[in-house]
């Protein structure tokens, strides 16, 4: 028993630390089927604080998954892309209070309890990414979305990261209104 409560303790907190976590926000009324080409704004992609090698998987992961909804890139585009890029510490507490023991009838001595409190901490380094689309000709903000995940450390794991993230994402463009 003692086992099963450790291993499944362990599996809550594995499952705990690789959540993707993605929103949305975006400009009501905008309407989202006139825009079909794409291009970054330079300024925004260039201060992103991150790696070149970063923002070359993030860009590369965009283009893929902005035609795979059938946008193309021009040079006179109708939305600018930007990324903006974070990262914080996550702090996981987990309180696991479990016990054994027998007795007999309520009020009545007789018996023994015990009792294992634990509590297991957890820190991991999360990356906030935010993928930013721009009206081009009013220059306006019109939809923002944010991934938030567990940082990764090789090269490929952050490949698979990256493009996990943005496909999350951009999974919520466009947006369906909610009457």
């Amino acid at each position: 028993m003692k086992k099963l409560v450790t291993l499944l303790a362990v599996i809550a907190l594995l499952a705990s630390c690789q959540t993707l976590r993605v929103s949305q926000d975006y400009a009501l009324g905008t309407s989202f089927n006139d825009y079909k080409t794409y291009a970054y704004y330079k300024k925004g992609v260039d201060e992103a604080k991150i790696s070149d090698l970063d923002k070359k998987r993030i860009l590369r992961a965009i283009d893929s998954e902005m035609a795979a909804k059938g946008f193309t890139k021009s040079e006179n585009p109708d939305l600018l892309v930007s990324i903006f890029t974070d990262s914080k510490e996550r702090v996981d507490v987990y309180n696991n209070n479990w016990g054994w023991g027998f007795g007999y009838g309520w009020g009545w001595g007789g018996g023994f309890w015990g009792n294992n409190m634990a509590n297991n901490v957890t820190r991991t380094t999360e990356g906030i990414l935010y993928i930013d689309l721009i009206d081009a000709q009013q220059k306006e903000l019109i939809w923002q979305g944010v991934g938030k995940a567990p940082l990764k450390s090789t090269p490929e794991k952050k490949v698979e990261q990256t493009n996990k993230i943005v496909k999350e994402i951009l999974a919520q463009f466009p947006p369906i209104p909610k009457n």
